[in-house]
């Protein structure tokens, strides 16, 4: 083992605790990141998404992303802590590069990636008729917000962003919300999470502001496990990483005590794996030969429903649209699946940002997406 990555594994297990904070993860340093976003489950509980009969993903034509300044990949890579990108076109492998370490058998950390998994599971409970209705109060499947400011919101106004509850999404905050749900005093036979959310104030009325909010994708995770009877983890495999043959087990975190799945993170998955999760959704959301979800689920999911104030973006159900017709999985650190039907095209990236978001590492990866575009077109 190479002296660098022997002191990343030290400084992982010197760093876990049997009982640490879910949210330890947003002030974590560099070694400690790029060490433990490989091995998330050493540091929390978490459950198995069995995989099935892998979905072969031939290779394609080589493809060299096109960067408008002339900067290589490998300076790109290196320069913002890439740990893998790999594009698919027609399905086909066109590029596949690692760093930091990583590798083909490494499963990598998704952050916020891991809401848009959570709004496709609700498109499956849909299907199943598990969820009855967007247009259903949440309160049908999670009573224990029915005395708060929840109390009319709906399913679709979770999966929109638009509740009204306040919320403060600043990671760099160790007192805001994103920081402290997992915080609290427990009470039997409740999700520490819906504790949590259940003291929120109303800020506006459900339906009118779109504001970011991990804390909601949480309970739509639960509203899913409550509405099928299972956990995500154990939908999740049964409903696309088994059928559709995602080639290793991924894995979900979960609250040690209570055992609830974090809907709005915590997956953890190799790179060729959520390309293939791209590509399960890029065909319609068929798997073993038959649909997974709702009828019109896609369309609606990733069209934009909501404005949040940035000149050709949006916000679908959990998805971040754009006018072009392409939508993306994003996620704090540099985490990203991007899907464009119209160029047949997946691109997943991971990485170990040295912040969890900011502009220019932001524009940076959107600089990345439109190198690929440019050598694809």
């Amino acid at each position: 083992m190479r002296g660098s990555a022997a002191l990343a594994v030290l400084l992982l297990v010197a760093c876990a605790t049997p009982h640490a904070r879910r949210t330890d993860v947003l002030f974590w340093n560099q070694a400690q990141r790029e060490a433990a976003f490989r091995a998330m489950q050493t540091h929390y509980a978490s459950n198995v998404v069995h995989h099935g009969q892998p979905h072969p993903l031939p290779v394609g034509a080589p493809l060299v992303p096109r960067f408008a300044d002339g900067k290589t990949l490998d300076a790109y890579m290196t320069e913002h802590h890439v740990a893998g990108v790999m594009v698919l076109q027609d399905g086909r492998v066109r590029l596949e590069r690692y760093g930091v370490g990583a590798g083909p058998s490494t499963r990598w950390t998704s952050f916020s990636v891991a809401k848009s998994f959570t709004s496709t599971l609700v498109g499956a409970a849909l299907r199943d008729g598990a969820i009855r209705g967007l247009d259903d109060p949440v309160t049908r499947y999670i009573p224990e917000l029915a005395a708060g400011a929840y109390r009319d919101v709906t399913v679709r106004q979770l999966l929109e962003m638009r509740s009204g509850v306040r919320w403060n999404e600043d990671y760099s905050d160790p007192h805001s919300d994103v920081a402290m749900m997992y915080e609290g005093a427990r009470q039997p036979g409740v999700p520490l999470l819906v504790s949590y959310m259940a003291r929120l104030p109303r800020d506006t009325a459900p339906g009118t502001r779109w504001v970011y909010k991990t804390g909601e994708t949480d309970l739509i995770g639960i509203l899913v496990t409550r509405a099928t009877g299972k956990s995500l983890a154990q939908y999740l495999s049964e409903k696309i990483w088994q059928p559709y043959g995602m080639g290793t087990d991924a894995l979900w975190l979960k609250d040690e005590v209570d055992g609830t799945e974090a809907g709005g993170s915590g997956v953890s998955a190799t790179l060729a794996d959520y390309a293939r999760f791209g590509q399960f959704l890029l065909g319609g959301g068929i798997a073993a030969g038959k649909p997974v979800l709702a009828e019109g689920w896609l369309t609606d999911a990733t069209h934009t429903h909501s404005a949040i104030g940035v000149p050709g973006r949006g916000y679908g159900y959990q998805w971040w649209t754009y006018d072009d017709g392409s939508f993306e999985g994003i996620g704090i650190f540099g985490q990203l699946l991007h899907i464009d039907p119209r160029r047949h095209l997946v691109i997943v990236q991971l990485a170990a940002w040295p912040v969890a978001t900011d502009e220019a590492q932001a524009s940076a990866r959107a600089a990345f997406v439109q190198a690929v575009n440019s050598a694809v077109d």
